[in-house]
């Protein structure tokens, strides 16, 4: 199924660097499924706060979640998500045209308060799904005083800017090019590491499959 692209607003139209942005979904989609920390941009009180969070999503929107005592959980306010991910950084033959290659999303529109007790369920799930799969049908569910504590939002995916940047300096056929230095690409990449056992466990106690087949994967 081919997906419509994203539609350019005032807020998502590209106006400097227009041949790195994207409209496509599945870019979208890639850069939310590659990371599970994102920072919520959102006015409080008249000051702009930045919180970073751990998020999940359906096809559809969003999820953000938090203690009911975050006044930047509030609902019903504009606000602005980011996730980025750092590719390397571009060494180029002149600081002016240094760089990073990168990969980025920003979503704007008005979060929503999810006060449907299933879809908050369902909405923590993917949450929890997102950063750790398998961990949701392995650890307690969150009971009814858990729930009542817990703020989960839901913004939309539908108003949301695209951004990657790949590849070599663009300092290459210029006159910096005659200066005789390097210039390339510094790759970054992160992997998660060997699980460590909470010293209070039982000796002994294996690690779950769903957990230790991660160690040592690449992370985004």
């Amino acid at each position: 199924m081919t997906l419509e692209p994203l539609p350019e607003t005032p807020l998502t139209r590209h106006r400097r660097l227009r041949e790195q942005g994207s409209l496509d979904r599945a870019d979208l989609d890639a850069i939310l499924d590659a990371g599970f920390v994102c920072h919520l941009g959102v006015v409080v009180e008249g000051r702009s706060l930045v919180v970073p969070t751990v998020y999940g999503r359906d096809e559809r929107q969003l999820y953000l979640h938090g203690s009911v005592a975050s006044r930047s959980l509030a609902g019903g306010t504009p606000v602005c998500v980011t996730v980025t991910h750092v590719d390397g950084l571009v060494l180029a033959r002149s600081v002016f045209e240094h760089g990073v290659n990168y990969r980025s999303a920003m979503i704007h529109g008005e979060a929503r308060k999810v006060t449907d007790p299933e879809e908050k369920l369902e909405g923590l799930r993917r949450l929890t799904e997102h950063a750790a799969p398998g961990q949701w049908s392995y650890a307690r569910l969150p009971n009814r005083r858990e729930l009542a504590a817990t703020t989960l939002l839901a913004l939309s995916l539908e108003e949301a800017s695209v951004k990657i940047r790949t590849g070599a300096p663009d300092d290459g056929d210029g006159p910096d090019a005659q200066l005789g230095l390097w210039a390339g690409t510094l790759p970054l990449t992160s992997a998660w590491g060997t699980p460590v056992p909470d010293p209070l466990l039982s000796p002994g106690m294996p690690v779950p499959g769903h957990i230790a087949r991660r160690g040592g994967t690449r992370h985004g």
